[in-house]
C-alpha cells in the first residue's frame, strides 16, 4: 500500500496518522486470541521477567488478577503476532515514512488496559524509550528514524482510555524537539484517537502522547510494533528474535493471516 501525500505530510507535520480498517475482524481475531493466551500466562507468573521468549511487565496485587502492564517482544511467545508485524500493510508505510528500503523491528509489544486495572501513561515522547544516552540512538534520517504502529485489537473509545496526542508545531517535530524535564503540558489541547478493531495508528518518536486508565467494562488492548531506520538503534532489546530486519531477505512475502 502507498500513503497519500496528505498522509505523509500529516505524519511529518503533526506527528501521527490513523489508517482506518487496515485489518478485518477476521484478521484481528487470532491476534485477540494471542492476547488472551498472553494474559492467561501472566496470571501464572505474578512477577516481572522473561518467559518463553518474551518479557512480561507485571504488577501483582496481594489478591486478585495480576495487572499486565505490557508484554515486551510478545511475538517471541506468540509467533502469530510476529507474522502480523511483518505484513506489508504495516511495514510498507513505515518504510515510506522512514525513507528507507528496509528497517529494524525493535518492538512487538502487547499492551493491556483491562477494565479498572489502573494502567495509564503520562505525557511522553517515545524517543525517551529509544535514546537512553551513551550512543544508544542516532537519528540517521534527520526525521526521527523511527515509526511506531499501533493496531487496535479492541475498539478504542473515549471511555476506555484512548491514546491522546498533543499538537506540536511542524518546525519542532522536524527539529526533533523534545519535552523539557519540567515543561508544562497543556492537556486541554489533547486530541483523543478513537477507532475500531483493525484500525492502525502510526506516529513518530517526537509525538507527545499519553492515556488515562480504562474506566469502562470492556478491555482496550493494542499491539505495538516499532520500526527503526537501519543504523539508528545501538541497543539490545529483550525477547527471542528481537531487532530483526524487515522485510526479511530484502523483499516482502505476502502471507494470509490465519
Amino acid at each position: 500500500m502507498k500513503l497519500s501525500n496528505d498522509e505523509k505530510r500529516a505524519f511529518h507535520e503533526g506527528g501521527f496518522i490513523v489508517l482506518r480498517g487496515l485489518f478485518s475482524e477476521a484478521e484481528v481475531a487470532p491476534v485477540r486470541a494471542a492476547f488472551e493466551r498472553l494474559y492467561a500466562t501472566a496470571q501464572t507468573l505474578r512477577a516481572t521477567g522473561d518467559h518463553d521468549g518474551a518479557f512480561f511487565v507485571l504488577s501483582a496485587p496481594p489478591a486478585g488478577e495480576v495487572v499486565v502492564q505490557r508484554v515486551v517482544w510478545a511475538g517471541g511467545a506468540e509467533p502469530e503476532l510476529l507474522r502480523l508485524s511483518e505484513d506489508p500493510r504495516l511495514v510498507s508505510p513505515a518504510l515510506e515514512l522512514l525513507g528507507t528500503s528496509h528497517c529494524e523491528q525493535l518492538l512487538s509489544q502487547a499492551h493491556f488496559k483491562m477494565p479498572n486495572d489502573g494502567v495509564a501513561f503520562d505525557w511522553h515522547q517515545d524517543i525517551q524509550h529509544r535514546d537512553k544516552g551513551g550512543d544508544t540512538w542516532r537519528d540517521v534520517t534527520g526525521r526521527g528514524s523511527y515509526v511506531q504502529s499501533i493496531l487496535l485489537v479492541d475498539p478504542m473509545t473515549e471511555e476506555n482510555g484512548p491514546l491522546e496526542f498533543l499538537p506540536m508545531s511542524a518546525a519542532r517535530l522536524q527539529a526533533g524537539g523534545r519535552l523539557g524535564k519540567d515543561e508544562h503540558v497543556d492537556a486541554s489541547r489533547a486530541v483523543p484517537v478513537t477507532g475500531k478493531a483493525g484500525d492502525v495508528l502510526l506516529f513518530g518518536p517526537y509525538a507527545v502522547h499519553g492515556s488515562h486508565a480504562n474506566g469502562s467494562s470492556k478491555p482496550r488492548r493494542v499491539l505495538i510494533n516499532g520500526y527503526a531506520a537501519p543504523g539508528a538503534n545501538k541497543r539490545v532489546y529483550p525477547g527471542r528474535g528481537a531487532c530483526r530486519e524487515l522485510p526479511a531477505g530484502g523483499k516482502f512475502e505476502w502471507r494470509a493471516i490465519r
